[in-house]
Protein backbone atom coordinates (compact mmCIF):
# COMPACT_ATOMS: atom_id res chain seq x y z
CA UNK A 1 0.00 0.00 0.00
CA UNK A 2 1.47 3.26 -0.84
CA UNK A 3 1.88 5.52 2.06
CA UNK A 4 -0.37 8.25 0.60
CA UNK A 5 -3.92 6.65 1.36
CA UNK A 6 -6.01 7.04 3.38
CA UNK A 7 -6.74 4.03 6.05
CA UNK A 8 -9.60 3.64 8.02
CA UNK A 9 -9.48 1.11 11.04
CA UNK A 10 -12.77 0.51 12.20
CA UNK A 11 -12.90 -1.21 16.25
CA UNK A 12 -9.39 0.86 17.25
CA UNK A 13 -10.59 0.41 20.42
CA UNK A 14 -10.69 -3.26 20.95
CA UNK A 15 -7.92 -5.56 21.20
CA UNK A 16 -7.69 -6.02 17.16
CA UNK A 17 -8.47 -2.99 16.08
CA UNK A 18 -5.80 -1.24 18.66
CA UNK A 19 -3.08 -3.92 17.53
CA UNK A 20 -3.75 -3.17 13.40
CA UNK A 21 -3.13 0.64 14.03
CA UNK A 22 0.09 -0.24 16.22
CA UNK A 23 1.45 -2.64 13.31
CA UNK A 24 0.38 -0.01 10.65
CA UNK A 25 2.18 2.72 12.14
CA UNK A 26 4.96 0.61 12.89
CA UNK A 27 5.44 -0.29 9.05
CA UNK A 28 4.40 3.12 7.91
CA UNK A 29 1.52 2.27 5.92
CA UNK A 30 -0.94 4.81 5.18
CA UNK A 31 -2.53 7.76 6.68
CA UNK A 32 -4.71 5.98 9.80
CA UNK A 33 -8.20 7.23 10.14
CA UNK A 34 -9.70 6.45 13.01
CA UNK A 35 -13.52 6.98 15.51
CA UNK A 36 -14.66 6.90 18.57
CA UNK A 37 -17.76 4.66 19.17
CA UNK A 38 -19.17 8.44 20.34
CA UNK A 39 -17.80 10.24 17.37
CA UNK A 40 -19.25 7.68 15.13
CA UNK A 41 -22.16 5.29 15.63
CA UNK A 42 -21.58 2.60 13.19
CA UNK A 43 -24.89 1.22 13.67
CA UNK A 44 -26.33 5.03 12.46
CA UNK A 45 -26.57 4.46 8.58
CA UNK A 46 -27.02 8.23 7.58
CA UNK A 47 -23.66 8.28 9.90
CA UNK A 48 -21.80 6.09 8.23
CA UNK A 49 -22.77 7.32 4.74
CA UNK A 50 -21.84 10.85 6.18
CA UNK A 51 -18.45 9.65 7.01
CA UNK A 52 -17.50 8.06 4.00
CA UNK A 53 -18.65 10.42 1.70
CA UNK A 54 -16.71 13.36 3.43
CA UNK A 55 -13.32 11.31 4.34
CA UNK A 56 -13.30 8.62 1.38
CA UNK A 57 -11.31 6.52 2.57
CA UNK A 58 -9.28 4.18 0.13
CA UNK A 59 -8.30 1.26 2.53
CA UNK A 60 -10.55 -0.05 5.16
CA UNK A 61 -10.31 -2.78 7.98
CA UNK A 62 -13.58 -3.74 9.52
CA UNK A 63 -12.86 -5.06 13.10
CA UNK A 64 -15.88 -2.75 15.08
CA UNK A 65 -18.14 -5.81 16.55
CA UNK A 66 -20.24 -5.61 19.56
CA UNK A 67 -18.45 -8.64 21.42
CA UNK A 68 -19.31 -10.75 24.73
CA UNK A 69 -18.83 -13.96 26.30
CA UNK A 70 -21.64 -16.33 26.65
CA UNK A 71 -23.85 -15.27 29.20
CA UNK A 72 -23.62 -11.56 27.70
CA UNK A 73 -24.86 -13.51 23.98
CA UNK A 74 -27.53 -15.32 26.32
CA UNK A 75 -28.26 -12.34 28.31
CA UNK A 76 -28.95 -10.11 24.68
CA UNK A 77 -29.24 -12.25 21.77
CA UNK A 78 -31.42 -9.55 20.09
CA UNK A 79 -28.53 -6.97 20.50
CA UNK A 80 -25.98 -9.27 19.65
CA UNK A 81 -27.53 -9.95 16.05
CA UNK A 82 -28.78 -6.29 15.43
CA UNK A 83 -25.82 -4.63 15.95
CA UNK A 84 -23.52 -6.93 14.70
CA UNK A 85 -25.74 -7.09 11.25
CA UNK A 86 -26.01 -3.39 11.72
CA UNK A 87 -22.32 -2.48 11.83
CA UNK A 88 -21.42 -4.76 8.73
CA UNK A 89 -24.06 -3.64 6.48
CA UNK A 90 -23.67 -0.10 7.45
CA UNK A 91 -19.55 -0.20 6.41
CA UNK A 92 -19.58 -2.75 3.59
CA UNK A 93 -22.51 -0.90 2.06
CA UNK A 94 -20.94 2.82 2.04
CA UNK A 95 -17.25 1.28 1.15
CA UNK A 96 -18.77 0.17 -2.14
CA UNK A 97 -20.55 3.32 -2.35
CA UNK A 98 -17.54 5.59 -1.63
CA UNK A 99 -14.82 3.56 -3.91
CA UNK A 100 -12.92 1.94 -1.15
CA UNK A 101 -9.99 0.19 -2.94
CA UNK A 102 -9.93 -2.50 -0.86
CA UNK A 103 -11.94 -3.80 2.60
CA UNK A 104 -10.80 -6.89 5.05
CA UNK A 105 -13.93 -7.71 7.65
CA UNK A 106 -12.79 -9.82 10.74
CA UNK A 107 -14.75 -13.16 11.36
CA UNK A 108 -13.82 -15.48 13.85
CA UNK A 109 -13.38 -19.09 14.44
CA UNK A 110 -16.11 -19.56 16.71
CA UNK A 111 -18.85 -19.02 13.89
CA UNK A 112 -17.80 -22.33 12.24
CA UNK A 113 -19.91 -25.88 13.07
CA UNK A 114 -19.73 -26.64 16.73
CA UNK A 115 -18.55 -30.44 15.81
CA UNK A 116 -16.25 -29.11 12.87
CA UNK A 117 -13.52 -31.33 10.92
CA UNK A 118 -10.24 -31.32 12.93
CA UNK A 119 -8.11 -28.88 11.88
CA UNK A 120 -10.72 -26.95 10.48
CA UNK A 121 -10.92 -26.04 7.02
CA UNK A 122 -12.46 -22.36 6.06
CA UNK A 123 -14.80 -24.87 3.54
CA UNK A 124 -16.29 -26.42 6.76
CA UNK A 125 -18.19 -23.09 7.12
CA UNK A 126 -22.34 -24.08 7.10
CA UNK A 127 -21.76 -27.29 7.16
CA UNK A 128 -23.17 -27.99 10.25
CA UNK A 129 -24.98 -26.35 13.35
CA UNK A 130 -23.45 -23.14 15.27
CA UNK A 131 -22.52 -23.41 18.75
CA UNK A 132 -25.95 -22.30 20.65
CA UNK A 133 -23.98 -19.98 23.11
CA UNK A 134 -22.91 -17.41 20.75
CA UNK A 135 -25.22 -18.38 17.58
CA UNK A 136 -26.36 -14.48 17.45
CA UNK A 137 -23.13 -13.26 17.51
CA UNK A 138 -22.30 -16.10 14.83
CA UNK A 139 -25.03 -15.47 12.40
CA UNK A 140 -24.09 -11.91 12.04
CA UNK A 141 -20.34 -12.42 11.27
CA UNK A 142 -21.65 -15.48 8.63
CA UNK A 143 -23.70 -12.66 7.07
CA UNK A 144 -20.76 -10.28 7.11
CA UNK A 145 -18.43 -12.91 5.01
CA UNK A 146 -20.76 -13.56 2.65
CA UNK A 147 -21.91 -10.09 1.80
CA UNK A 148 -18.02 -9.26 1.15
CA UNK A 149 -18.06 -12.46 -1.52
CA UNK A 150 -21.86 -10.61 -2.64
CA UNK A 151 -20.23 -7.50 -3.24
CA UNK A 152 -17.53 -9.25 -5.07
CA UNK A 153 -19.21 -11.42 -7.57
CA UNK A 154 -22.16 -8.04 -8.22
CA UNK A 155 -20.19 -4.56 -7.95
CA UNK A 156 -16.51 -6.12 -8.81
CA UNK A 157 -15.49 -4.82 -5.18
CA UNK A 158 -12.20 -6.11 -4.00
CA UNK A 159 -13.64 -7.18 -0.08
CA UNK A 160 -12.17 -10.25 1.24
CA UNK A 161 -12.65 -11.69 5.15
CA UNK A 162 -10.06 -13.37 7.52
CA UNK A 163 -10.92 -16.12 10.44
CA UNK A 164 -8.80 -15.61 13.24
CA UNK A 165 -8.33 -18.50 15.85
CA UNK A 166 -8.39 -17.44 19.59
CA UNK A 167 -7.03 -14.06 20.49
CA UNK A 168 -5.06 -13.20 23.62
CA UNK A 169 -2.97 -9.68 24.07
CA UNK A 170 -2.47 -6.08 25.06
CA UNK A 171 -5.99 -4.75 25.84
CA UNK A 172 -7.76 -8.59 26.77
CA UNK A 173 -10.57 -8.94 28.45
CA UNK A 174 -9.81 -9.78 31.79
CA UNK A 175 -13.32 -9.66 32.96
CA UNK A 176 -14.28 -12.33 36.28
CA UNK A 177 -17.44 -13.55 34.61
CA UNK A 178 -16.84 -12.83 31.10
CA UNK A 179 -13.19 -13.23 29.83
CA UNK A 180 -11.94 -16.38 27.73
CA UNK A 181 -10.06 -19.06 28.93
CA UNK A 182 -7.05 -17.64 28.52
CA UNK A 183 -7.29 -14.19 30.38
CA UNK A 184 -9.55 -15.87 33.03
CA UNK A 185 -6.99 -18.12 33.85
CA UNK A 186 -4.49 -15.16 34.05
CA UNK A 187 -6.76 -13.20 36.50
CA UNK A 188 -7.44 -16.68 38.61
CA UNK A 189 -3.97 -17.73 38.98
CA UNK A 190 -2.67 -13.60 39.61
CA UNK A 191 -5.26 -13.48 42.35
CA UNK A 192 -4.07 -16.65 44.16
CA UNK A 193 -0.77 -15.48 44.74
CA UNK A 194 -1.86 -12.14 45.64
CA UNK A 195 -4.38 -13.84 48.04
CA UNK A 196 -1.55 -16.21 49.19
CA UNK A 197 -4.01 -19.06 48.25
CA UNK A 198 -2.61 -23.08 48.19
CA UNK A 199 -5.03 -23.98 45.46
CA UNK A 200 -6.52 -22.65 41.98
CA UNK A 201 -9.66 -24.65 40.88
CA UNK A 202 -10.19 -25.05 36.80
CA UNK A 203 -13.19 -26.47 35.03
CA UNK A 204 -13.48 -29.76 33.16
CA UNK A 205 -10.62 -32.07 32.99
CA UNK A 206 -8.13 -30.02 30.94
CA UNK A 207 -7.81 -32.12 28.71
CA UNK A 208 -9.55 -30.51 25.83
CA UNK A 209 -7.33 -28.80 23.14
CA UNK A 210 -6.88 -25.13 21.90
CA UNK A 211 -5.37 -22.41 19.61
CA UNK A 212 -4.40 -19.57 21.13
CA UNK A 213 -2.70 -16.63 18.39
CA UNK A 214 -1.68 -13.14 19.75
CA UNK A 215 -3.19 -10.39 18.44
CA UNK A 216 0.19 -8.98 17.15
CA UNK A 217 0.68 -11.58 14.93
CA UNK A 218 -2.95 -11.58 13.52
CA UNK A 219 -2.05 -7.78 13.19
CA UNK A 220 0.88 -8.47 11.13
CA UNK A 221 -0.86 -11.57 9.19
CA UNK A 222 -4.27 -9.12 8.05
CA UNK A 223 -1.43 -6.83 6.29
CA UNK A 224 -0.26 -9.56 4.88
CA UNK A 225 -3.33 -10.57 3.81
CA UNK A 226 -4.46 -7.21 2.41
CA UNK A 227 -1.12 -7.27 0.17
CA UNK A 228 -1.29 -10.64 -0.96
CA UNK A 229 -5.28 -11.95 -0.83
CA UNK A 230 -7.49 -11.12 -3.66
CA UNK A 231 -10.33 -13.33 -3.80
CA UNK A 232 -13.55 -14.48 -2.63
CA UNK A 233 -13.86 -16.84 0.69
CA UNK A 234 -12.14 -16.23 3.96
CA UNK A 235 -8.55 -17.14 4.73
CA UNK A 236 -8.31 -18.86 8.41
CA UNK A 237 -5.03 -17.37 10.80
CA UNK A 238 -3.66 -18.96 13.20
CA UNK A 239 -0.71 -20.69 14.61
CA UNK A 240 -0.96 -24.37 13.17
CA UNK A 241 -0.38 -25.33 16.80
CA UNK A 242 -2.88 -26.29 19.88
CA UNK A 243 -1.90 -26.68 23.55
CA UNK A 244 -3.99 -28.76 26.14
CA UNK A 245 -5.65 -26.75 28.50
CA UNK A 246 -4.05 -28.69 31.52
CA UNK A 247 -0.77 -27.36 29.88
CA UNK A 248 -1.75 -23.90 28.93
CA UNK A 249 -3.15 -23.33 33.18
CA UNK A 250 0.37 -25.14 33.98
CA UNK A 251 2.39 -22.90 31.88
CA UNK A 252 0.56 -19.29 33.19
CA UNK A 253 0.92 -20.61 36.60
CA UNK A 254 4.28 -20.72 36.28
CA UNK A 255 4.26 -17.24 34.21
CA UNK A 256 2.50 -15.79 36.82
CA UNK A 257 4.58 -17.16 39.91
CA UNK A 258 1.59 -19.75 40.93
CA UNK A 259 3.00 -22.59 43.13
CA UNK A 260 0.56 -23.98 44.43
CA UNK A 261 -1.92 -27.07 43.43
CA UNK A 262 -3.95 -27.17 40.16
CA UNK A 263 -7.28 -28.56 41.17
CA UNK A 264 -9.52 -29.75 38.14
CA UNK A 265 -13.27 -30.04 38.88
CA UNK A 266 -14.80 -32.41 36.18
CA UNK A 267 -17.99 -31.86 37.54
CA UNK A 268 -17.94 -28.65 35.45
CA UNK A 269 -17.83 -29.08 31.30
CA UNK A 270 -15.07 -29.39 28.84
CA UNK A 271 -16.68 -27.91 25.31
CA UNK A 272 -15.29 -28.77 22.21
CA UNK A 273 -12.34 -31.74 22.84
CA UNK A 274 -10.88 -29.89 20.03
CA UNK A 275 -10.31 -26.47 18.38
CA UNK A 276 -7.34 -26.04 15.37
CA UNK A 277 -7.80 -24.18 12.59
CA UNK A 278 -6.48 -25.41 8.62
CA UNK A 279 -3.84 -23.00 8.24
CA UNK A 280 -2.58 -24.32 4.66
CA UNK A 281 -4.16 -21.38 2.90
CA UNK A 282 -2.67 -18.88 4.49
CA UNK A 283 0.90 -20.52 4.77
CA UNK A 284 0.79 -20.89 1.16
CA UNK A 285 1.18 -17.24 1.19
CA UNK A 286 4.07 -17.12 2.59
CA UNK A 287 2.50 -16.30 6.13
CA UNK A 288 3.08 -17.71 9.56
CA UNK A 289 2.85 -16.43 13.31
CA UNK A 290 5.95 -15.74 15.05
CA UNK A 291 4.84 -14.84 18.71
CA UNK A 292 5.52 -18.47 20.55
CA UNK A 293 2.63 -19.09 23.29
CA UNK A 294 4.90 -18.87 26.12
CA UNK A 295 6.54 -15.53 25.73
CA UNK A 296 3.73 -14.55 24.79
CA UNK A 297 2.33 -15.18 28.05
CA UNK A 298 5.07 -13.40 29.86
CA UNK A 299 4.45 -10.16 27.87
CA UNK A 300 0.43 -9.97 28.11
CA UNK A 301 1.00 -10.61 31.83
CA UNK A 302 3.29 -8.00 32.18
CA UNK A 303 0.45 -5.61 30.64
CA UNK A 304 -2.17 -7.02 32.99
CA UNK A 305 -0.03 -6.25 36.22
CA UNK A 306 0.65 -2.91 34.33
CA UNK A 307 -2.75 -1.94 33.60
CA UNK A 308 -4.63 -3.59 36.57
CA UNK A 309 -6.77 -1.25 39.07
Amino acid sequence: MKPNKLIYVAGHRGMVGAAIVRALELKGDGNIITRTSEELDLRDRSSVDAFFELKKPKIVYLAAAKVGGILANTKYPAEFLFDNISITTNVIDAAYKNGVEKLLFLGSSCIYPRLAPQPIPEEALLTGPLEPTNEPYALAKIAGLKLCDAYRKQYGCNFISAMPTNLYGPGDNYHPENSHVLPALIRRFHNAVQNGESEVVCWGSGSPLREFLHVNDLANGLIHLMANYNADGWVNIGTGKDVSIKKLATTIARVVGFSGEIVWDTTMPDGTPRKLLDISKMSKMGWKASIELHSGIESVYKDFVLNEK
